[in-house]
């Protein structure tokens, strides 16, 4: 109970409002975290909780969740207060109704506002802080060019991570000779730094009561748009009209589908370094085929 008393004890200096005592629910978590929902009768409140080693992913991920509400493309959870306690880091958010059904309607207005988000630009691809991909530290270096923002800091990045994994040679030799032609595969291609949500497949994507869309679980930086089209293929992707809704406000450009497994890439390794096993085949088939592309 001390845990939940100190969450209560930051809700009520955060908010400027006594809160508690609340109600706790469990609310299932993910492969990274676990999460509660706290009701006192009056306000709700969802909370995730890990390790206290896990407080800098909690404050990034706040951070990453601001910036996207100031974007005004799509509703995301607010953050509400943070913090540890006994050895445990804590996030508070806004807890939102993701009961609603989306259909048709609600996914294609899901991919007209990220198109709109994807219309937030900053001058150079990164970010003000690295974050997270998942658990896996993601570097966010302020740099101009695309084609060596995505070499150096996701490809190469998870590739000397996949290594310590024990990746095994053949897939390190093959991501590096991708790498050293990734100039070439991105020939002339000079993206605009988008404000990306950055993980966004089926699982971080819901709908509220009243239909809107909502993103969450963001690994935001600024960069190329096209990454988050092409994380939102991956992992079973999302229907038609998000696609149709997005490429309504702003159509992919030609060489999509070369990059879009490229793009993909840099998930499938974060895979393969987090949970092992089918995903470095996986990404090993990706590589074989870039490679191919660049002759």
């Amino acid at each position: 109970m001390a845990l939940q008393q100190a969450i209560e004890t930051a809700i009520g200096e955060a908010t400027g409002t006594p809160f508690g005592p609340a109600r706790r629910g469990g609310a299932g978590g993910g492969c990274i975290n676990d999460a509660w929902t706290l009701d006192d009768g009056a306000r709700r409140y969802f909370v995730k909780l890990n390790d206290a080693a896990s407080a800098g992913l909690f404050e990034t991920e706040a951070l990453a969740l601001e910036e996207l509400a100031g974007a005004e493309a799509l509703r995301v959870p607010r953050p509400v207060a943070r913090g540890e306690h006994g050895g445990r880091a804590f996030l508070v958010l806004e807890h939102l109704d993701l009961a609603g059904r989306g259909g048709d309607a609600g996914f294609r207005r899901l991919g007209e506002g990220l198109a709109a988000l994807h219309g937030v630009t900053a001058g150079a691809h990164g970010w003000h802080r690295d974050n997270y991909i998942g658990a896996t530290a993601q570097p966010n270096p302020w740099t101009g060019d695309w084609a060596a923002f995505f070499r150096e800091h996701r490809l190469r990045h998870q590739l000397r991570l996949a290594e310590q994994r024990g990746g095994g040679r053949r897939l390190i030799d093959a991501g590096e000779r991708l790498a050293e032609g990734l100039a070439d595969l991105l020939a002339g291609h000079r993206p605009a730094p988008s404000l990306l949500h950055g993980d966004l497949w089926g699982g971080n994507a819901a709908f509220a009561g009243d239909g809107a869309p909502v993103i969450y679980d963001p690994a935001t930086y600024y960069g190329d748009r096209e990454t988050d089209l092409a994380m939102a293929e991956l992992f079973g992707g999302f229907p038609a009209p998000f696609h149709e809704g997005y490429d309504a406000v702003w159509p992919r450009e030609a060489g999509y589908r070369t990059r879009r497994e490229l793009y993909q890439l840099y998930h499938v390794l974060n895979h393969f370094n987090l949970f092992g096993g089918m995903y470095r085949s996986s990404a090993q088939r990706l590589i074989d085929r870039l490679l191919a592309e660049l002759g």
